[in-house]
């Protein structure tokens, strides 16, 4: 059998073992000025706790925090920012000029509220994802922000988890050619979410989850046209939570395709796994979690494994309101943002409705989630 018709690309088998060295990419969340920008935290629920930890070893300036229940955001003061003011009312956080920056991790369906109150207060916003749960009102609060001269980013962190941020970077830079196909592949334990407001998502894996992986699909296909959407999904024989938790997505670009493929019901040998495909290299990251992942990159010369550094969590929180910080210094928008996530939000919606009615979608033309309900 030739190396082509076994898969190597031509290479022969010490070719494609050959350890070159790993190219010098950008792929550091970027670090602005945090002297300049105070941080207002609007929900201080479970994932708040681990922002403020990333946001306080990047040296990031959260001045203040909200929550109803005013022993949460305590205890995350006490925790991560002593000096930090708490309250119960989010109009007193908006009042105060020490804030310029309004993180907002609460649920959607109580972000449009908050958001439009940010913007009329003159904050710059870091919204939670998934952003909206419906296009257009998503698009009018973007010309809302625009108009008032404020930034809108959304908190996909995925996109700053360091073997995602690797291989767009990779991506971008040309190293692999024009992209054919990504296939993303999780097995991981979601069952903590039993019990909890999670279970009245309907489609708990696609939309509350998956999001990441809609958005990292539009960044590694970016500029090029998605075409449809198949989804599907099913429980699992062992599962005891109420959503499905196994969940396959199919994403037709022009010239490529993404294939994103969920079992949240795994205890044993968990597994993250993406392939990028390219004309002329491809890139695999593997490991046992998000926060744990080996990236090789395989072309004409050889393989190279750069080695990386940090987490999900981490870099990934550290990453989006970085970004969003540092587009305010030099008065762009963020790559992060709102009105770029629509076009994410547009493939997350339509595999919902294609999930529901058995048939592929066309991005765009579903203007609402059905996740919940």
């Amino acid at each position: 059998m030739s190396d082509q018709a076994s898969g190597s690309y031509g290479l022969s088998e010490v070719e494609l073992q050959r350890e070159v060295i790993a190219p010098e990419l950008a792929w550091l969340p970027l670090r602005p000025d945090t002297r300049r920008h105070g941080i207002g935290v609007i929900g201080c629920g479970g994932i708040a706790g681990e922002q403020l930890k990333a946001y306080r070893q990047a040296g990031y300036r959260v001045v203040a925090l909200c929550d109803l229940d005013e022993s949460r955001a305590q205890s995350l003061r006490d925790r991560y920012y002593p000096e930090a003011f708490v309250t119960t009312d989010h109009r007193v956080l908006l009042g105060r000029e020490d804030v310029t920056v309004v993180d907002l991790a609460t649920h959607p369906a109580e972000r449009v509220a908050l958001i439009e109150a940010s913007i009329g207060a003159g904050k710059h916003i870091l919204s939670q994802k998934p952003f909206v749960l419906d296009l257009d009102l998503g698009a009018r609060l973007c010309d809302e922000a625009d108009a008032a001269g404020l930034r809108l980013a959304v908190n996909q962190n995925g996109r700053w988890a360091p073997h995602y941020s690797y291989l767009l970077a990779a991506t971008r830079a040309g190293i692999f050619g024009e992209i054919q196909s990504i296939n993303f592949t999780q097995h991981w334990d979601h069952t903590w979410t039993v019990g909890t407001p999670f279970e009245a998502i309907r489609h708990l894996i696609l939309f509350d989850y998956g999001i990441h992986w809609f958005d990292l699909a539009a960044q590694f296909f970016a500029g090029r046209r998605a075409l449809r959407v198949s989804a599907l999904v099913t429980r699992s024989i062992a599962q005891v939570a109420r959503p499905p938790f196994l969940a396959q997505a199919t994403i037709e670009f022009d010239g490529g395709l993404a294939t994103l493929n969920f079992n949240a019901n795994v205890r044993y040998g968990q597994e993250d796994r993406t392939f990028v495909a390219g004309g002329q290299g491809s890139g695999v990251s593997y490991g046992p979690s998000l926060s744990d992942q080996t990236v090789e990159l395989y072309g004409e010369d050889g393989v190279a494994r750069p080695v990386l550094s940090g987490t999900w969590f981490h870099e990934g929180f550290v990453g989006a309101m970085g970004e969003l910080l540092g587009a305010i210094e030099q008065g762009r928008q963020p790559s992060n943002g709102a009105r770029d996530n629509l076009r994410s939000l547009a493939l997350c919606f339509a595999a919902l409705a294609s999930a529901d009615a058995g048939r592929p979608v066309v991005p765009g033309e579903v203007r609402a989630s059905s996740a919940i309900g």
